[in-house]
């Protein structure tokens, strides 16, 4: 396995320190990691035997800006016949910007998928990598309806113009580009576009989802953690349909700020709220939530509707430190969770897929799905939050 540093064994020795992040995968019997190297390596799970090992053998002579991985993505192909080559596929994306597909009976490439098994992340970049090290993958793309969606980690700050930081969606069998999504908006007809000010405002790079994506393939959705776009400090999570590369609720969490605070991976879950007394009995009173919720830089948890982006616990613009930059112009505020403090979990006793957590922060009621404003609670006959 990789050696931290490169400093125990010569044939590991990386240029860059390498970070392993990897949240293993456990499927058919089998557990499956990546490492920094986009080695990926397959174990029995409970003796930790070695079943096969796939050795990219990327460049490591390169300082690659984050030099991590958090692990890989499996695919069962349902309409290919039991027992076929690549029915069950482990993909994994290289720091050397490499989206591969294994099989994952025995690590082999699987030769229908691009070249040779291989798809190169960096072709058909609106901007790309000044230099080698400039553009990488640290996190697993997302697969959901037949389509491998990927990400970047992109070396910002670095210029005015880094490599620009698309989200593309392949298609999982064969490895072509089916959807290629720009978060700095690139046609004058994107509602968007009128939100970026600036001479390079429509040129610059970055904006990327260096950390792992989510899926709800039931409302065909994917959800995008983005960085900051450079030299804008303006970072946001927003939802996309998987089919294309649509915006189906707008960006958050972050105006222009003097730091980009909203790029941690989004999550999943699922909430009840209860309805206004007066709609039936305790039980029937109680109806799901489809909600995502969105870590940030700042310590905070939003949790959104799904479907809408609409914050579901309240949300509040606060005033916040002006730039000293000249001409810099930060956004006068910025969005706070009204609910929990920073880093306090969000929920009361309460199920959240699956997961009891204890609140720490006074309780809240949400008003309505979407409220977006602070209002008091209600007092509800059946007791407190459900």
């Amino acid at each position: 396995m990789d050696v931290p540093h490169g400093e125990t064994d010569p044939r590991f020795k990386t240029e860059k320190p390498t970070a392993f992040e990897a949240t293993p995968l456990v499927v058919d019997g089998t557990m499956y990691l990546g490492t920094p190297l986009g080695r990926v390596i397959a174990l029995d799970p409970a003796t930790g035997r070695e079943r096969w090992v796939f050795d990219p053998k990327i460049k490591r002579d390169v300082r690659y800006g984050d030099f991590a991985s958090r692990g890989v993505s499996t695919w069962l192909d349902e309409s290919a016949p039991a027992g076929a080559a690549c029915r069950r596929r482990i993909f994994v994306a290289t720091a050397q910007a490499q989206l591969f597909a294994l099989d994952a009976r025995d690590g082999r490439p699987c030769a229908g998928f691009g070249a040779k098994g291989m798809v190169d992340l960096k072709a058909g970049l609106r901007i790309p990598p000044f230099e080698p090290g400039a553009y990488s993958m640290t996190s697993p793309p997302v697969v959901v309806s037949g389509l491998v969606i990927t990400g970047s980690s992109v070396a910002d700050n670095s210029r005015p113009n880094p490599a620009s930081g698309e989200v593309r969606a392949y298609d999982a069998r064969t490895g072509a580009m089916k959807w290629t999504w720009d978060p700095i908006p690139q046609d004058p007809k994107d509602p968007a576009y009128g939100e970026w000010h600036g001479a390079m405002a429509h040129k610059t790079g970055a904006a990327n989802a260096w950390s792992v994506l989510a899926a709800d393939p039931e409302r065909d959705l994917v959800f995008i953690p983005t960085g900051s776009a450079a030299p804008i400090t303006t970072a946001c999570s927003v939802s996309a349909t998987t089919a294309t590369p649509t915006r189906s609720w707008p960006c958050g969490f972050d105006r222009q700020a003097v730091l980009g605070v909203s790029d941690r991976a989004p999550r999943p879950v699922g909430l009840r709220q209860r309805l206004p007394a007066g709609a039936g009995d305790c039980h029937s009173r109680r109806r799901p939530i489809p909600a995502v919720v969105q870590a940030t830089k700042s310590g905070m948890l939003f949790v959104l509707n799904r479907e809408t982006g609409q914050p579901i616990f309240p949300v509040e613009e606060r005033p916040v430190p002006a730039s000293d930059i000249p001409e810099e112009q930060a956004s006068p505020t910025q969005p706070f969770t009204a609910v929990t403090p920073p880093s306090a979990p969000i929920a009361s006793r309460r199920t959240v897929s699956g997961a009891r957590a204890t609140r720490t922060a006074p309780p809240v009621t949400p008003r309505s799905m979407g409220s977006g404003t602070k209002g008091s609670s209600r007092r509800r006959a059946c007791g407190g939050p459900s």
